[in-house]
């Protein structure tokens, strides 16, 4: 076991397991992208495989919390603040920073139109198909992210109805299970139909990243597992266990910072926008949706307000994607306001 090796070396200590839940978390992240070398085409990666693994700490934590008897409340507050944080501070600040452009500037003319002289007629003919193909891709990716944040939009509304009578019932939890399987049947139907066309097959390279990721997944669940119960232990403080929600919610995230910071600097929008939005499948409504299966959980009096904001984060982006293409830096400093009150009305207020 992973504790008892590292008792034995003495280094029994937070920070050491905190560094086993960053190692573990980028070590898969990083393994699954190079599967799109080794036959995963990328859509399979995006919407199928990296939600799993990139929520994998969020579902880890709905399972590893049950039997210790934990409260739902701190459940529910994880959910909530890896969605809102996702939404809003991880997409708000790469936008500030660099600027988020789904949609190339220009709309994909060709650099000679732009410029004062004709280029000649044959380099010109051909940066017109380039520049043909980036706006087409780029098109394709804002769909796609517009697709998906319809899918946000639907299952953080339908957790906002279901919870109005103040509880997450077992009926309740398996309607959210149902529309979170519901979506992906698209999502696997798409993947399947790629395959076939493109008659995909998978190398020995592929199988030993998918034996890393499941290496990782066992670092999360041991890291997970003894942050969460030296949390609970702790009675004083912030860091302690009746901010057992937050902290928690913070820590999933982490690996979802890192990555929206490294392709925000890379300028890649599409990517940063794809792994925050697709992250927030699995905390709502599968997370929640186990959760409440499990354990009908009563809803706590803010609950609804960071759903209500959760829906206006989406709101946000939807305008912006189609009328902007990508998110202005205005929006962004919008988006990091937003932000701030919800931390504030949780933990301040």
């Amino acid at each position: 076991m992973l504790p008892d090796i590292i008792e034995s070396l003495g280094l029994t200590d937070p920070w050491t397991y905190l560094a086993i839940f960053l190692c573990a978390s980028l070590l898969m992240l990083w393994r699954l992208e190079a599967m799109l070398d080794h036959g995963l085409e990328g859509t399979a990666l995006g919407t199928l495989i990296m939600p799993y693994c990139s929520g994998l700490g969020n579902l880890l934590f709905v399972f590893i919390l049950i039997p210790r008897g934990g409260a739902a409340r701190e459940v529910l507050t994880n959910c909530l603040v890896n969605n809102v944080t996702n939404l809003t501070l991880l997409l708000g600040l790469p936008s500030v920073l660099w600027g988020l452009q789904v949609m190339p500037a220009g709309g994909g003319k060709s650099s000679a139109s732009k410029g004062g002289k004709a280029a000649p007629k044959a380099k010109a003919k051909s940066s017109g198909r380039g520049g043909g193909a980036a706006a087409t891709g780029a098109q394709i990716n804002r769909l796609s992210l517009l697709l998906t944040l319809t899918a946000v939009l639907f299952f953080t509304g339908a957790t906002w109805l279901l919870a109005q009578d103040g509880q997450l019932s077992r009926t309740d939890g398996l309607l959210l299970i149902g529309l979170f399987l519901f979506w992906q049947s698209f999502q696997v139907y798409d993947v399947m139909k790629h395959n076939v066309q493109r008659k995909i097959s998978f190398g020995v390279m592929f199988y030993v990243d998918a034996l890393l990721v499941l290496v990782s997944a066992w670092g999360l669940y041991e890291s997970i597992d003894w942050l969460v119960a030296w949390i609970s232990a702790q009675k004083g403080g912030f860091v302690s266990a009746d901010n057992l929600g937050w902290l928690s919610g913070w820590l999933m995230v982490l690996p979802n910072a890192l990555l929206a910071l490294y392709w925000g600097w890379k300028r890649r929008a599409d990517v940063v926008y794809a792994s925050q939005v697709g992250d927030g499948h699995i905390c709502i409504p599968l997370c929640l949706g186990l959760f409440a299966v499990l354990v009908p959980a009563a809803v706590p009096a803010a609950f609804s307000g960071g759903l209500l904001l959760l829906l206006g984060a989406v709101g946000i982006h939807t305008f912006c994607l189609l009328v902007f293409g990508g998110l202005p830096r205005w929006a962004g400093g919008v988006l990091l306001a937003a932000y701030g009150w919800f931390v504030w009305d949780g933990l301040l207020s």
